[in-house]
């Protein structure tokens, strides 16, 4: 027999889960001081929640980041050693997620995909013998697909929720090694996470965590390999009776061993981390007969950061379904 659960208004809105919507950064993986994910911008609401109506959900993101490594510290990229960086990139994406006809019981499940588009321009100082030449490339084009086979969510109780979920990345865009700026990364990544919600105030707080991995393939192109990334994203959102939410994000990233490869060995490993805070403003409307729309805007200051891009992310997201 399934465990009935009472819905929750927050399981009408539309699924985001832990789906990692604009977690993807181009061109400049680990090796170029970035990497798959962004400090904060990972999580998405209720992490820990895939709703029991099943069918298709659909969700637009944007995400522009601008960052810099400072001219005093070295970093990797296009099988060079740079000393200093700054990248501006603009990254689209679509989403669609599919929720399976599992029913109001304990557990639930979805798949997802995302087709992202990006626009990268990237600044990086040179050594050529002892003259230094500073020297930009940009692009656009379609970037790295991902998608998760499946996700599944354990609902403890009416307002404590639990996902776990396998997220995939396919070296799907294209790479050239001696360019700057690259649509695609020419790397598997793995990327198994863990997402929790806890509701509030009946149902109107939101408390959410994603805690994940992300594990790379090596680059046979420049025999560079990041070392695993270990990740975690905190929300906290009240949302209010007129549809409008308020509250803030966290993050912190923190690479769990050196690089490998000719250029991570030059520079010790390479070994990176950021912290991130920032607000979060978003909207929900949900219409008689069942289409939905949810809005959502944050904006993330990255801190403390070693060997890694110090900017600032800015997101926005829209997630409808009929």
């Amino acid at each position: 027999m399934k465990h009935r659960l009472l819905p929750f208004r927050a399981w009408r809105l539309p699924l985001l889960s832990s789906l990692s919507l604009l977690a993807a950064a181009p061109a400049l993986a680990t090796e170029g001081a970035l990497g798959r994910s962004l400090t904060g911008a990972q999580i998405q609401a209720y992490a820990g929640i895939v709703p029991p109506e099943p069918g298709m959900r659909w969700s637009l993101g944007f995400l522009h980041y601008d960052g810099e490594i400072g001219a005093s510290r070295a970093a990797p990229i296009a099988g060079q050693v740079s000393l200093g960086l700054r990248a501006n990139m603009n990254l689209w994406s679509a989403t669609g997620v599919y929720i399976w006809p599992t029913g109001e019981g304990r557990w639930n499940f979805a798949s997802m995909a995302t087709a992202p588009y990006v626009i990268p321009d990237v600044t990086a100082t040179l050594q050529a013998g002892t003259q230094q030449r500073r020297v930009s490339d940009s692009t656009s084009d379609w970037f790295d697909a991902y998608f998760a086979p499946v996700i599944a969510s354990y609902h403890i109780s009416q307002v404590e929720h639990v996902s776990l979920g396998l997220y995939i990345y396919a070296p799907t865009a294209k790479y050239d090694p001696n360019r700057l700026a690259n649509p695609g990364m020419n790397v598997w990544t793995f990327s198994p996470s863990v997402g929790y919600t806890h509701l509030f105030q009946q149902g109107t707080l939101e408390f959410s965590l994603l805690g994940a991995v992300d594990l790379y393939d090596r680059n046979d192109d420049t025999g560079y390999k990041n070392a695993p990334v270990w990740r975690l994203d905190s929300m906290l959102v009240k949302r209010t009776p007129s549809g409008w939410g308020f509250g803030a994000v966290g993050g912190w990233i923190q690479q769990l061993g050196d690089d490998e490869g000719a250029l991570a060995d030059q520079l010790n490993g390479f070994r990176g981390r950021s912290f991130g805070l920032g607000p979060v403003l978003t909207y929900g409307k949900k219409w008689s007969g069942g289409e939905h729309l949810d809005l959502s805007v944050r904006y993330v200051s990255e801190f403390s950061v070693k060997n890694r891009f110090d900017g600032h992310p800015v997101l926005v997201t829209a997630s409808f379904g009929f």
